[in-house]
């Protein structure tokens, strides 16, 4: 284990009310940018820790969902960890239009907060499906005091015209969400099959 995962993990483990952000930890290079394996690897040992911390809040553990929002909008920055075959997939995901109200297409900051509008960082565990004004869906419970609310905000998986490839190479951001967790229509059957309810999200900046 390289001694960069070491410490990043050892401070996951310290940080206050079980936040998830490892701050000048990074290489300066976003998970969205993976390139090496030491990258690599260090996207796995976030979920590993955060496996870890949720314990038996976890039902199931065969794959992690990462969203590193350190990264700009248009790039593919929602990892989907496999961690029996080690094998990572990168989507597009929105955040909210109150972490990023000038639309740059980087979030700014996290909120809790109710009427937001905004991304919250921790931990989720997946809930039930449910089919609602974006179509099929999925709910989430925020396991951190950073994301408390995400149940009775509602924010949750779902699938948005204004996430795409299109979208991103064209304007250069992906639009806004009101918190949750916006993927490419394209893309929300698997985001939706292989995540599934049971399993743990973590979002952060990363």
């Amino acid at each position: 284990m390289s001694n960069d995962l070491t410490a990043s993990r050892r401070r996951l483990l310290k940080a206050s009310l079980g936040a998830l952000a490892l701050g000048g930890a990074t290489s300066g290079q976003a998970l969205a940018a993976v390139s090496s394996a030491a990258d690599r690897a260090r996207a796995f040992g976030l979920a590993k820790v955060g496996l870890e911390r949720m314990g038996g809040s976890v039902k199931h553990r065969d794959l992690v969902g990462l969203a590193d929002f350190s990264s700009p909008s248009k790039n593919p920055r929602f990892h989907l960890l496999d961690m029996q075959s080690g094998q990572m997939r990168s989507l597009l995901v929105a955040h909210g239009r109150g972490s990023d109200p000038s639309h740059t297409g980087w979030v700014k900051s996290f909120s809790n907060a109710f009427g937001s509008a905004a991304s919250s960082e921790g931990a989720y565990v997946t809930g039930d499906y449910y089919v609602g004004k974006h179509g099929r869906s999925m709910r989430l419970q925020g396991m951190d005091p950073g994301n408390s609310n995400a149940m009775a905000r509602a924010i949750v998986v779902h699938g948005a015209w204004y996430v795409s490839p299109q979208m991103a190479k064209e304007r250069g951001v992906l639009g806004r969400s009101e918190g949750c967790f916006a993927f490419a229509e394209n893309d929300l059957p698997q985001v939706l099959e292989r995540l599934g309810p049971g399993r743990l999200l973590l979002a952060g900046k990363f």
